[in-house]
């Protein structure tokens, strides 16, 4: 994932933090001013200033003046480059998920019906 600053965090690094996550969470019904992510994190606002900074940092918020007020609303470009990236780890999975469901299909086949699974 390309950094787009020297002050670019890790995308993981980023969305590890518990609260970091719930201000994304907050942020995925729309815009919202800062005051409104508070209530929704039950967090002091210089924290929730200090989260959304980093957030905007990473590039996942941009915030909008509006008037006094600062809204912040999500990005979608570094959600969409996560995808990609665990798209690729996601379909690796996958697929040695089905070969390990097939395999254990293969052994209780060739094992028999258990004895609770035996019809008298």
């Amino acid at each position: 994932m390309a950094s787009s600053s020297a002050a670019h965090l890790d995308v993981f690094q980023t969305l590890a933090d518990p609260t970091r996550r719930q201000i994304v969470e907050a942020l995925r019904g729309g815009e919202r001013a800062v005051n409104d992510i508070v209530d929704g994190v039950d967090i002091h606002q210089s924290g929730v200033s200090r989260h959304l900074r980093i957030l905007s940092e990473a590039g996942f918020v941009e915030v909008r003046p509006d008037g006094s007020k600062r809204l912040y609303s999500l990005r979608g470009e570094p959600f969409r480059e996560l995808d990609a990236w665990v798209s690729r780890y996601r379909n690796h999975w996958a697929g040695r998920l089905d070969r390990f469901s097939q395999e254990l299909q293969r052994r209780r086949k060739a094992r028999g019906p258990r004895k609770n699974e035996r019809t008298s």
